[in-house]
């Protein structure tokens, strides 16, 4: 009797993995982000920045960092220590290389570098930052 119940329990218990890992699949745990049909996003992955963080750069020096799962390079927004900067997007498929420049405004400081990924719906936005030390 008690192996039959345990038998019974645990494929109930399989049951409700099953149903509770299916359900929530398509509600932002999923690889797709979220919803179901199509209005699913795949929400946008920053990495490899460039300096690293904390690195000391000189003013005007190259930035650098990779944009994953995004339609065009204009939903990227850069600023440094809240400076807008132009940044150039180039596709090396299936990511963008973005590159901007470090102001010459900024000298003998710290600045955070704030990278935000626009979409039409928050759900599918993304931002990151990073801290880099501008010498003199």
């Amino acid at each position: 009797m008690y192996k039959m119940m345990t038998v019974a329990f645990m494929a109930l218990l399989a049951m409700g993995t099953a149903q509770a890992t299916e359900h929530h699949s398509g509600h932002g745990g999923g690889a797709m982000g979220g919803g179901g049909g199509g209005g699913a996003c795949m929400k946008p992955k920053l990495a490899k920045f460039f300096p690293e963080n904390m690195a000391t750069a000189a003013p005007e020096s190259e930035i650098s960092f990779v944009v994953i799962n995004i339609n065009h390079p204009d939903q990227i927004e850069v600023t440094i220590k809240g400076i807008e900067v132009e940044a150039q997007a180039e596709f090396k498929d299936p990511f963008y290389l973005v590159k901007a420049k470090l102001p010459a405004s900024l000298r003998n400081t710290v600045a955070r570098i704030n990278v935000k990924v626009n979409a039409k719906s928050p759900h599918c936005e993304n931002t990151a930052g990073w801290l880099v030390k501008i010498s003199e």
